[in-house]
């Protein structure tokens, strides 16, 4: 997070999709892949993850040079509303990490964690809406 390019990410990003060939995407998605062994409990602006902008292709889409294919894996995931600009996004982190996750029956799973956007999605807007899918398993007892 302390070199968050996230912004230059999605700027290069958008530039590209002409280049996919298909229709314009109706959905974006922002996916965060950590290592498998990464610790939530020690997580800081220090830990450092892959960041994806994406979009969902067919299978046999073309994929031009320098963009890569990610397949999420299947699993159970819970589902968050984020509402608000971008800069308020760590408050529903806090709350999903900080409060949800410990008092819920469910632990987090080793998968990538990932928001879903629509096409009108702008980090600035007050009013603006992302879903957050954080991987989740259940506890063992």
């Amino acid at each position: 997070m302390e070199a968050n390019q996230t912004a230059e990410l999605w700027k290069t990003f958008r530039i590209r999709l002409r280049e996919i060939g298909a229709p314009p995407p109706r959905k974006f998605y922002s996916v965060q892949v950590f290592d498998p062994g990464a610790s939530f409990a020690a997580f800081s602006p220090d830990s450092l993850f892959d960041k994806w902008a994406a979009i969902e292709l067919d299978t046999d889409a073309a994929k031009p040079e320098g963009l890569d294919i990610l397949i999420l894996p299947a699993g159970l995931y819970a589902v968050f509303i984020h509402h608000g600009p971008a800069h308020s996004f760590p408050g529903t982190l806090q709350f999903i990490f900080g409060q949800w996750l410990p008092n819920s029956d469910y632990t987090l799973d080793a998968r990538p964690h990932f928001e879903i956007m629509d096409e009108h999605y702008h980090p600035l807007d007050p009013d603006a809406r992302e879903e957050v899918w954080i991987p989740v398993r259940i506890k063992e007892k």
